[in-house]
């Protein structure tokens, strides 16, 4: 099965993007295969600001995340390998997705590394027969619930 992040990272961009918040990339500056201007480069992370009106051609592969952005005037092509993305989020909350760094490391081979999804402790017993709950302790949460924002 084919991993799962390029998908989030598109889905969390696009969801930046409509959202009018600014986009920013976090990619590992010691990946071996990051091709970037290395006077950029400060730690261990390099962050790009991936807004439409700031990078051209973004392209979001499943392997590849490539782009055209301009440094002190300069236009370069910027293309590193997915496994070298961190995550994205938003500049404005800092709402986006992130990667474990340990699960980044893995061998260039594996193509099939997913995200695993996990799922929400809140207290209430998963039992098929019980169609509706019927009294919530005062102390804990409510179940959280998916809300659609317009």
């Amino acid at each position: 099965m084919l991993s799962n992040k390029p998908y989030l990272l598109r889905a969390f961009y696009q969801w930046i993007v409509d959202s009018d918040c600014t986009p920013i990339l976090s990619m590992n500056a010691n990946h071996p295969k990051l091709k970037i201007p290395t006077e950029f480069i400060d730690g261990d992370e390099v962050l790009f600001n991936i807004s439409p009106t700031a990078v051209r051609d973004l392209k979001i592969l499943n392997d590849t995340i490539e782009f055209k952005a301009a440094f002190s005037g300069v236009i370069h092509i910027i293309s590193a390998p997915f496994k070298a993305a961190l995550g994205v989020y938003a500049e404005e909350n800092g709402e986006g997705i992130y990667f474990d760094a340990d699960e980044l490391d893995e061998d260039e081979s594996d193509s099939g590394s997913v995200v695993q999804l996990r799922e929400i402790d809140t207290g209430y017993a998963q039992n098929p027969e019980v169609s509706e709950i019927e009294s919530i302790p005062p102390t804990e949460k409510p179940r959280p619930t998916l809300k659609l924002v317009e």
